[in-house]
């Protein structure tokens, strides 16, 4: 159920020609499909305060959301202090070609912590748009390795945009190192993550801080969309088959593992699919407890635009769940703003990288 890239690449040209309002609503990208555009997915309703009151205007709007804000951050644990200039530091520069310079980079990513990655610099003048691509680790994302078609950091780099790419801190996904001082969860740890590797983006003298993006594929899929969602300076995001919702029978959308969400002090669940042998724990247990889902952090994203480039754990039927976001843009006068694009596949291909390419560039390009 792919789109076609033709359709995509004119619809695009016909919206940038007369004007994102006027043509919005024909990027095929943005149509909800008829089978799904009355439904809305299991949990609590992003629209309603948590005394059941409904949420009616912009205003109320606003208080929503930082009630949804406060109860994640409760459920997950608090954020340190995010860092207002974090340090960088040049390791080695080096030409790559295309008129990009590479410089291998530490960047402190939390307090007394740092991690080492590529920063990618076009030779365009003036500032320009960037772009967070975090992932696994730093090389694959910066196109130094030899995963194929998860070089988002290079190849936006050739389109004009500063990518910054870093790995999982510590270096192991599945044991994540985090700061003295973080109580949070190791997801939301990502997302903290996240918002200080924007801060060191915005105080680059080549970087836009208006238009800065972050983009992700599988486990980097799940950290751009807690970096997105929780910290509200990202101008828009791409998120890439994260699985964008929880569901206990896909075994890769495992929110529930201790290195996401399912972190415990006092227990250590085997590895898998939630059972009674291996049961829910952690902020994971809590928020399927009290109801909540990932719709609720989707619409923290309104207005701001957001794509996701789904695959085997995001199929068409994830509509369902952004809905919600689209219903809290349209309160908010806009459209537009929530997009899906789908492959059979957990990899990206061309076409669905084509079109998370394009996407940056319509949005984040002057």
């Amino acid at each position: 159920m792919s789109i076609p890239l033709m359709n995509f690449r004119f619809s695009l040209l016909f919206a940038m020609a007369f004007g994102f309002h006027a043509a919005a609503a024909e990027l095929p990208f943005t149509q909800v499909p008829a089978e799904f555009s009355d439904q809305f997915s299991p949990g609590r309703t992003p629209l309603a305060f948590n005394d059941g009151r409904p949420v009616r205007n912009a205003d109320e709007w606003q208080k929503r959301r930082t009630e949804i804000l406060a109860d994640w951050h409760a459920i997950m644990g608090a954020w340190p202090a995010v860092i207002d200039k974090p340090k960088m530091e040049v390791l080695e520069t080096k030409s790559r070609g295309e008129g990009i310079s590479q410089q291998k980079i530490r960047v402190e990513i939390a307090p007394g912590q740092t991690g080492d990655g590529y920063l990618l610099l076009p030779a365009t003048e003036g500032k320009r748009p960037a772009v967070f691509v975090p992932y696994y680790d730093p090389e694959t994302s910066a196109g130094l390795s030899d995963k194929p078609l998860r070089d988002f950091a290079w190849q936006l780099a050739r389109r004009g945009f500063v990518a910054l790419c870093i790995g999982s801190p510590g270096g192991d996904a599945r044991m994540p190192v985090m700061s003295a001082g973080a109580e949070c969860q190791p997801l939301s740890f990502l997302g903290y993550v996240s918002a200080n590797m924007w801060q060191a983006l915005a105080s680059l003298p080549e970087v836009d801080a208006k238009r800065i993006g972050i983009v992700g594929h599988s486990y980097g899929g799940k950290w751009s969309l807690f970096g997105s969602c929780l910290w509200e300076k990202y101008a828009c995001a791409v998120w890439s088959d994260p699985g964008i919702v929880f569901d206990e029978s896909r075994g890769s959308i495992n929110y529930q593992e201790p290195w996401y969400l399912g972190l415990d002090p006092a227990v250590t669940r085997k590895p898998g699919l939630v059972s009674d042998e291996s049961p829910r724990t952690g902020a994971y247990k809590v928020l399927i407890e009290k109801g909540h889902n990932l719709q609720e952090l989707h619409a923290l994203m309104a207005p701001r635009p957001f794509l996701v480039s789904g695959g085997a754990e995001d199929p068409p039927k994830r509509w369902a769940a952004l809905n919600h976001a689209i219903t809290v843009n349209k309160l908010l006068g806009v459209t537009g703003r929530v997009a899906m694009t789908n492959r059979p596949d957990h990899s990206p291909n061309e076409e669905s990288n084509e079109q998370i390419y394009r996407f940056f560039e319509y949005w984040l390009k002057p």
